[in-house]
Formats: C-alpha cells, sequence, structure tokens
C-alpha cells in the first residue's frame, strides 16, 4: 500500500470561479488543503468579490451569489495571505492544470503579487483518473473512496475530496510512485510554454500552437513579422501567455544588441 511522500508541503486547490474563461474569467471561492509531509493538514477557504456581476449560469453551478461576495475582499486584496500560505508548497488539484492553476495564475498578475511556480510541481489527480480509469470528480470519489460526494461544487468539499482520491489513487495503482516528482511528471501532457498552451515546447524551441502561424517558432515569426507580437499584446489572451510571449520578445532583442 502506497501513501503520498513529500518532501514538502502541497497545496490542494479548488476554485469556484464567474465562468472557465481563464483570461477574463474570476475567482469567487477558493480553497486550499495544506498537506504536509507528516500528513496534518491545514485549510483555508475564502470568498472573494470578483468585481464583476456572476452570471447565473455559473450560480447554477456552485449556489455563489453576487450578495454572498459583496462584502468580501478582493483578490489583490487577499493575494498576500493566499500566497503567504501557499509559500514553498507544490500544488495539486482537480483539471487543475488547465484550470485552476492557470486562473490562479492570473490572478495574482492581475493583483501585480509575484506568485512564482517555477520551482513547483504540478499534479493534476483528473489527469490519473483519465489515464486509469476516465471518469468525473464525482465518479472518481465513488469508485476511489465509496463514498458520495456531498456539497459538490463547494470549493472545500472538492478540494477535500480531491485529496482523498489522490490517497486512494496511490493504494490502488502500485506503478504509481508517491513522490510529487513522479507525480507531477506522470501527469504532465505537452511541454507547455504558457498554461494556456498558446506556446509549446518542441525540439528545444518555443512554437505557436494556434492560428496562421500553428506550428511555427515564435522567434522565426516575430523576427519576420514584428507586428504579430503588438497584435497579440492587445489582443484578448490572457496575462500569463503574454508574460510568455514578452520574455521570448525581449530575450531575441537582448541577443541582437
Amino acid at each position: 500500500m502506497s501513501s503520498l511522500l513529500l518532501k514538502r508541503p502541497l497545496a490542494v486547490i479548488d476554485l469556484e470561479t464567474t465562468g472557465t474563461n481563464v483570461a477574463t474569467d474570476r475567482i469567487i471561492e477558493i480553497a486550499i488543503i495544506k498537506v504536509f509531509p507528516d500528513k496534518t493538514i491545514q485549510t483555508k477557504v475564502k470568498r472573494i468579490h470578483p468585481g464583476m456581476p456572476i452570471p447565473a449560469g455559473s450560480t447554477a453551478i456552485h449556489g455563489i451569489k453576487d450578495e454572498d461576495v459583496k462584502d468580501c475582499p478582493t483578490f489583490k486584496q487577499a493575494a498576500h495571505e493566499l500566497k503567504q500560505f501557499m509559500d514553498n508548497c507544490d500544488l495539486a488539484g482537480y483539471n487543475s492544470n488547465r484550470f485552476d492553476i492557470p486562473l490562479l495564475v492570473e490572478e495574482f498578475l492581475r493583483a501585480e503579487i509575484e506568485f512564482d511556480i517555477n520551482k513547483r510541481k504540478f499534479v493534476d489527480v483528473q489527469r490519473i483518473f483519465h489515464l486509469m480509469e476516465k471518469r468525473t470528480l464525482g465518479a472518481a470519489y465513488k469508485f476511489y473512496c465509496d463514498k458520495t460526494l456531498e456539497n459538490a461544487h463547494s470549493a472545500e468539499a472538492d478540494a477535500m475530496a480531491t485529496y482523498e482520491i489522490l490517497e486512494a489513487q496511490l493504494t490502488r495503482y502500485e506503478q504509481l510512485q508517491s513522490d510529487i516528482d513522479s507525480l507531477a511528471t506522470f501527469t504532465k501532457e505537452e511541454d507547455y510554454v504558457d498554461f494556456a498552451r498558446r506556446i509549446v515546447m518542441q525540439g528545444g524551441q518555443e512554437v505557436f500552437n494556434f492560428g496562421k502561424y500553428k506550428g511555427r517558432a515564435v522567434r522565426e515569426v516575430l523576427k519576420a513579422e514584428p507586428q504579430y507580437y503588438d497584435w497579440m499584446m492587445k489582443a484578448d489572451f490572457p496575462l500569463n501567455t503574454k508574460q510568455k510571449l514578452s520574455e521570448i520578445y525581449y530575450n531575441m532583442m537582448l541577443k541582437k544588441i
């Protein structure tokens, strides 16, 4: 029987949001289950004022209305507290590599608070589930833990269920390694540069993964058509995408000097 092996704390996160667009939607609730190497747990749940109306379709999913967050802090006001709670933590979640972590990073960028992700490992529990069984969070909870997920789409309930599923997956699949490095490698998909996967790594170079230049090297495109950089910076791309594009662009400029 395997159990999670941690060298440092693991922050299992779940977000309730105004929608699913990483570039434009906002967090309205965040739950963080912080698991320490000795398996003690600390929990932080925070309601957030998104600075925009909560669409009825989103409220229908998680039950949070505008009046429920009218007196809550904005993300910028809560950012330092959340950052401190997740300091020195690896990150895990359910579909977190494609949604929760990218949106969280966007919120920190909007708040102009540095949230360093370069030294963190990411473990996506949904990715393990889909690689092994291919189902949903509620079904995963029933399948692995033989429990019914109560209060689904409550961030805290979903985050705690995600942690329990991860522990159960380690027990069920002997081929899974218990350390975070191995789990992060196992759940990693393509080698992407930005969380939105507009730029990916291929053959050791950054390559566009969308649009008319899909499959072409970013540096090659920007050198031949520098106005494409200006267009992307003005368009509705996630801030993380623009940040990574700018890093590539300015590195190009420095090498010309």
